[in-house]
Formats: structure tokens, sequence, C-alpha cells
């Protein structure tokens, strides 16, 4: 956290990021945004965005903390962790909860202007957002690590995350709703498991409209998500390289 602190341009760089792509596509889609139905009001394109905009900035911090294990690797610091006698989940659990934090905090910040846009927030439902946050961090990281262990080049890296993990929050609900797509691309989104954090997001703030997702399947679906990659995550550090190395 303190490291995490001291690095400005880290901080800055995934708060602002979403925030443009929120204020620049959010005004350029709203006119063109049919209004759907939320918590029983019609809302527009930048209200609809907001919650998106939220899980794209857990999105970037939890994988920008997984750069580091890139980092550490070719610094030699990673070797010493790795000597040192204690289970490989701790090292894993270690990682992914300060990601976790990072992101909850993060996009806790973007979520306290919600007000200001118009929106309301009960204190219960605040509560239940930044639970969904952590545990959607909690995921995000884990798999972050998964795709950061076995590199050894931070471009690769980015490639990968770009190929991945960017339409994983594309097919999330997050640009459009899942209902306006068509039938092959609805089955693409109501598979992808970010796709029910964010539906578990949108109920908390009030534009949720209807997907077809109940609450009590997208919380089992998400937190199965965090469970899974964490699981995936334990095993991908505690295999050898293909060079050998651990």
């Amino acid at each position: 956290m303190l490291r995490f602190a001291r690095q400005r341009s880290r901080i800055i760089g995934a708060l602002a990021t979403p925030v443009v792509f929120w204020l620049l596509l959010g005004s350029g889609l709203n006119r063109a945004f049919s209004a759907v139905e939320g918590a029983g009001r019609p809302i527009g394109y930048l209200e609809y965005f907001f919650p998106g905009t939220i899980v794209m900035i857990v999105l970037f911090t939890a994988v920008f903390t997984t750069f580091s294990v890139i980092e550490d690797r070719k610094a030699g610091f990673m070797q010493g962790v790795l000597a040192v006698p204690v289970p490989r989940l701790a090292i894993v659990l270690g990682k992914i909860l300060a990601g976790a934090c990072i992101a909850t905090i993060q996009g806790t910040l973007l979520l306290a202007i919600w007000p200001l846009i118009g929106g309301v927030f009960e204190p219960l439902a605040l509560v239940k957002s930044m639970a969904v946050l952590f545990v959607l961090g909690v995921s995000l990281t884990g798999l972050g690590l998964c795709m950061a262990w076995p590199m050894d080049s931070i471009q690769g890296f980015h490639a990968l995350m770009n190929l991945v993990l960017m339409p994983m929050w594309f097919l999330s609900g997050a640009v459009f709703p899942p209902t306006t797509a068509p039938l092959w691309l609805q089955i693409v989104i109501y598979a992808n498991p970010l796709t029910y954090g964010q539906s578990i997001l949108r109920q908390a703030m009030g534009t949720e409209p209807m997907t077809g997702v109940s609450p009590p399947l997208a919380a089992a679906v998400t937190a199965l998500f965090a469970v899974v990659t964490i699981a995936l995550a334990t095993i991908v550090v505690t295999r050898r390289r293909k060079d050998g190395r651990p």
C-alpha cells in the first residue's frame, strides 16, 4: 500500500483513464442511447456507463499490481521471496489481497461522486457496492497473476491483457445492455463471469436494467469466480516454469 501511494503516476493513470473514457464515450453516445429502465426510472447513457467505469478502474488497478511480479523477478527480489519457507498460497494471497484492497479504494473514490451526477445511495447499498468491488478485485488480481507469473516481458503481458481482459470488460454489460445484443453475443456475455459482478454493482447503484440475472445467481457466480482465480493462481505459482526456474 505504501509503495502504491508513493507512485502517483499509477494512481493518476488508474483513475484518470476510465474517467476520460466515461466522459468522452458517455457524452458522445448519450443522445444515441435509448433510455433503459433502472430502479423503475429511465436512465441515460452517462448513468448507465458509470458502474462500468468503476469496474474498469478495478480492472486496471488489479492488473497493474501484477506487473510487479515481472519486475520483481528481473530484479531478483522474487527469488528471495520464493526462498522463504512459507506456502506458495501465502504469496498468492498476499499479492491478491494487496491488489484487491488497492482496487477497492480506487473504485470507491469514483463511487463517492455517484450522488453528484444524479445517483441515489443508501448506506447499505454503499457497503454492498464496496464488497462487490473487493470480490471483483480479488478475482481480477488473481486472473492477472495467472497471466503475469509465467511471463518475462511486460510488453507480452500488455498484449495478453488487451486480448483477454479488455474483451471481458466490454462484454460484461459495462458498455451496452446485454438485452440489446444479438443472441450469439448474449451467450458470450452471460458466459462471462465479470457480467455477474457488474450486475450486482448495478443493482446496488440502481442502474440495473432487466437482464434476467437474479441477485442470488449473480452473487454465487461472482464468489465462485474469486475462488477459482485464487485456486488457479496458486497452481500457477506452485508449478515450475518451463525454463526450470521457480
